[in-house]
C-alpha cells in the first residue's frame, strides 16, 4: 500500500481558517460550497461536477441521518499529493460552527481532478457527513479523547459510506480476522494520549491505517454479532458498539 501519511496535513489548524475565510461560489440551502484556489484553479465543469455530487450527496444523506446539521460549510482545494489510496479526494470534519467540511482533491490522481471527484468525492462526502451527524471530529468532539473512540467512529463512516455509495477504499480495507483481532486488542491497551498519526495514518513500524481498517472490521463484525445495520450502531456510542463487539 503506497503511504498516506500526507492525510495527516490537512489537521493543521491555519488551513482550517483560510478555508473558512475562502471567498467563492455558495450555494443556496443547508450547505455553503467555497472554492480555495491559491495556487491551482478549478474548471468550470469541476466545480459544477463537485456542486452536483455534494448536494445530491447531501439530500440523500439527510434522509438517512436526521441529525446531520441544518448548515454545512465545505471547501475544496487541489493538492498535490499522491492521495491514489483513498481515489484521490480525502477530508477534515470540524463541528464548530458552522460545521465545516475541508475537501482536498489530488491532481496527481489518475485523470485528474475530475477522475478523483467521479472517484471519490460521493465517498468522502457521505464519511464527512456522517461525522457531523454524530459530532465527531479530530479536535473537537463530544466523545474525549482516545484512540479506541477514534477507531469505532471512523469505522461507522467507512462502513455508512461503503454501504451508500458502493464505494470501497484500499486504505479503510479490513485486516485479516486474526490481524484484525490482535490489532483490535492493541489498541485497546493505548494510552489515553497516544499519537493518533501513528496508530491512524502511518506507524512507525510499518504499517499504515491501523485505526481505519481495524474500525472497519470492528463495525462489520459487531453488525453480524448484534443483527444490527450501520445507522443503528450509529446511534450507540463508542464504549457501547466495543461491549457489543465482546471487547
Amino acid at each position: 500500500m503506497k503511504s498516506i501519511k500526507i492525510l495527516v496535513l490537512f489537521i493543521a489548524v491555519s488551513f482550517i481558517s483560510n478555508c473558512k475565510n475562502a471567498p467563492n461560489q455558495s450555494e443556496p440551502g443547508s450547505t455553503i460550497i467555497t472554492f480555495q484556489e491559491d495556487a491551482t484553479q478549478f474548471t468550470d465543469p469541476q466545480k459544477e461536477l463537485i456542486r452536483e455530487v455534494v448536494l445530491s450527496s447531501e439530500q440523500e444523506i439527510r434522509e438517512l441521518l436526521p441529525s446531520l446539521p441544518d448548515s454545512i460549510q465545505v471547501t475544496f482545494e487541489i493538492v498535490d499529493w499522491d492521495l491514489d489510496v483513498v481515489g484521490g479526494v480525502t477530508g477534515r470534519t470540524d463541528t464548530n460552527t458552522p460545521p465545516f467540511v475541508a475537501i482536498q482533491i489530488s491532481e496527481k490522481y489518475p485523470g485528474g481532478v475530475t477522475k478523483a471527484v467521479q472517484a471519490a468525492l460521493k465517498h468522502t462526502i457521505f464519511h464527512e457527513f456522517h461525522h457531523l451527524s454524530r459530532g465527531w471530529a479530530i479536535q473537537d468532539n463530544v466523545y474525549g479523547p482516545g484512540i479506541p473512540i477514534a477507531v469505532v467512529n471512523e469505522g461507522l463512516a467507512v462502513v455508512f459510506s461503503e454501504q451508500y455509495t458502493h464505494q470501497t477504499m484500499e486504505a479503510d480495507s479490513p485486516p485479516e480476522t486474526a490481524i484484525a483481532d490482535q490489532w483490535m486488542k492493541e489498541l485497546l491497551t493505548l494510552p489515553i494520549d497516544a499519537n493518533y498519526q501513528h496508530w491512524m495514518f502511518e506507524h512507525p513500524d510499518g504499517r499504515q491505517s491501523i485505526g481505519y481498517r481495524t474500525g472497519n472490521y470492528l463495525i462489520r463484525k459487531t453488525m453480524a454479532k448484534t443483527g444490527k445495520n450501520v445507522l443503528e450502531l450509529s446511534q450507540h456510542t463508542p464504549d457501547e458498539i466495543l461491549g457489543m463487539a465482546g471487547y
